[in-house]
């Protein structure tokens, strides 16, 4: 499976009203310079602000009634130097590096012996977009660009923002610079300052349908079986993000078996329980896949009519569970086990 980096990935599909809203406000002339992309996690909004960018990074403005969408060839020049993270008037703000391993990273270039895949892999990033951060932002605008072209900032996400990076990023939605643009993705829009939201235009990008990620799933993992792509669209909720992350982590596989220990109710099989405990234990990738997947079965089982009531004090103790473990650096497999008995208990009571 090869499924591209949003900043090289020419293809997005799903979100043709957002992307014809997005051309048609280009093409008066006269649009907002801030623009909030939301929606849920996973569906292309990366993608689509890649994209915003590439178009109008390459677009000629003479000619604006002949475009007709935001797709730029993969010759293009300005398509080159995005992919490559490398276009003069782009910045991209995420969250860094936590300060111990941008110093590894640092070391690694000044050697000459850059770090391989696993190991970038390994580093953390720090929690938040920090406002040391945020501040770079005001120096890349403060430059214009060499031939007068736009100069973007892509926020992914403004999730990550805390109080004092928010604040700061207001500021600069208060008093945009000539042409710039700033595109901030957001998977929770609902959690922003209300002021950040109120600055900005909206593209409010949906999940995407059943077909839709069939179609995604088929062209970025073409070794996938017909039944395996039905079973990863049945679960992934819309999402092309998490369907990927099934497909390259035995997502379907690991849900089936959470189904069969949650059905069995208290008489659940020990032996797969601790075996999936100690998996989860064992990797972040796994914990972190078998947190959602426990999440997404209890939301399918309350929105089924299941044992509401009990199933909705499960996922707020499941919830308290994992941040605990987070937190204070608990037991991961006592924790993993103790969810498990909590859902099968509930599940019992719903028979």
């Amino acid at each position: 499976m090869d499924a591209p980096l949003p900043r090289n990935n020419p293809f997005l599909s799903g979100h043709e009203d957002a992307e014809k809203m997005f051309l048609n406000a280009w093409k008066t002339g006269k649009f907002p310079h801030s623009w909030l992309i939301s929606g849920p996690e996973g569906i292309g909004k990366a993608t689509f602000a890649y994209r915003i960018a590439r178009f109008l990074l390459a677009a000629d403005e003479n000619r604006r009634q002949d475009y007709m969408s935001l797709n730029i060839s993969e010759s293009n020049p300005v398509y080159r130097l995005v992919a490559n993270d490398s276009h003069p008037d782009l910045k991209v703000l995420e969250r860094d590096f936590i300060e111990s391993d941008r110093k590894k990273i640092i070391k690694a270039i000044r050697d000459g012996d850059a770090l391989d895949e696993e190991q970038i892999q390994g580093l953390k990033k720090s929690a938040v977009i920090r406002i040391d951060d945020v501040r770079t932002i005001n120096e890349f605008l403060s430059k214009k660009s060499f031939d007068g072209n736009w100069r973007i900032v892509i926020v992914d996400t403004a999730d990550d923002l805390n109080t004092a990076s928010a604040n700061a990023i207001l500021k600069i939605l208060e008093e945009p610079p000539a042409k710039s643009l700033l595109l901030l993705i957001s998977n929770f829009p609902n959690r922003l300052l209300p002021t950040i939201r109120s600055r900005c235009a909206k593209l409010n990008l949906q999940s995407l349908s059943d077909n839709t990620v069939a179609l995604l799933l088929r062209r970025y993992a073409p070794e996938l079986s017909e039944a395996t792509v039905a079973g990863i669209v049945k679960i992934c909720a819309g999402s092309i993000g998490r369907a990927i992350n099934y497909a390259q982590n035995d997502g379907l596989i690991l849900y089936g078996n959470l189904e069969k220990l949650f059905y069995a109710g208290t008489n659940f099989d020990l032996d797969l329980a601790i075996a999936l405990s100690n998996a989860a234990a064992a990797d972040e990738a796994v914990w972190n896949l078998t947190s959602e997947l426990v999440f997404k079965f209890i939301s399918d089982c309350i929105k089924g009519g299941e044992n509401v009531c009990q199933l909705g004090d499960v996922w707020e103790k499941t919830l308290q569970i994992l941040n605990e473990t987070a937190a204070l650096n608990m037991d991961k497999k006592q924790a993993m086990l103790n969810i498990f008995s909590m859902i099968c208990e509930a599940m019992s009571n719903a028979d």
